[in-house]
């Protein structure tokens, strides 16, 4: 079931559900805006033939932080990481998905590839996946609006929330964009 904006309300007054920074504007009817934040990890040309799955992937990305009144230009074909301005945690009995503003996907904005889920018990800045579709370069701007969230219950509390010993979480506590972990994957132990 899809939390209305009311459940919402009463989830995050009773510190279940916690989204900082928040401002109560951005509650909408079943979703809450999100805003993005200033950093970014921008794919570079590599030595590397091709990307290996089982191998660190650090040093394929470059950092680039934006001052407040300086956008960002994500040109045309070009994917790169962001991540949300909010820290979000969630309980062991809410999951959220991750999904584009309209009014940005006109434009040819995509803010994920396919990492649009959240698990319960989650804790950190969600890394967006950004990809400009269009033929034109898009401006991003320090705290605009960027995306939602809509929250589901489940039907129980998760027996490991994300995070737990054992389940290898990668991103648990991130705070700005990080790059695919994937080769952990192949790590023993």
């Amino acid at each position: 079931m899809v939390l209305s904006d009311r459940t919402i309300k009463e989830e995050l007054a009773a510190g279940r559900l916690i989204i900082d920074p928040l401002d109560p504007e951005d509650i909408q009817p079943a979703s809450v805006d999100m805003h993005i934040d200033r950093r970014f990890r921008v794919f570079k040309v590599s030595s590397r033939p091709y990307i290996d799955v089982r191998e660190p992937m650090d040093d394929l990305t470059d950092e680039v932080i934006i001052e407040d009144d300086r956008p960002f230009f994500i040109h045309p074909g070009e994917f790169v990481l962001a991540s949300t301005l909010e820290v979000v945690t969630l309980p062991d009995d809410i999951l959220a998905q991750v999904e584009g503003k309209s009014s940005l996907g006109r434009i040819g904005l995509l803010i994920h590839a396919t990492a649009g889920f959240v698990d319960p018990g989650w804790h950190g800045r969600l890394t967006l996946e950004l990809s400009n579709v269009a033929k034109m370069p898009i401006a991003l701007h320090y705290r605009m609006k960027i995306g939602q969230l809509s929250f589901m219950r489940m039907s129980t509390p998760v027996d490991r929330p994300y995070g737990s010993p054992g389940l290898r979480s990668k991103y648990q506590h991130q705070m700005e964009p990080t790059a695919s972990r994937a080769h952990k994957e192949f790590e023993k132990g």
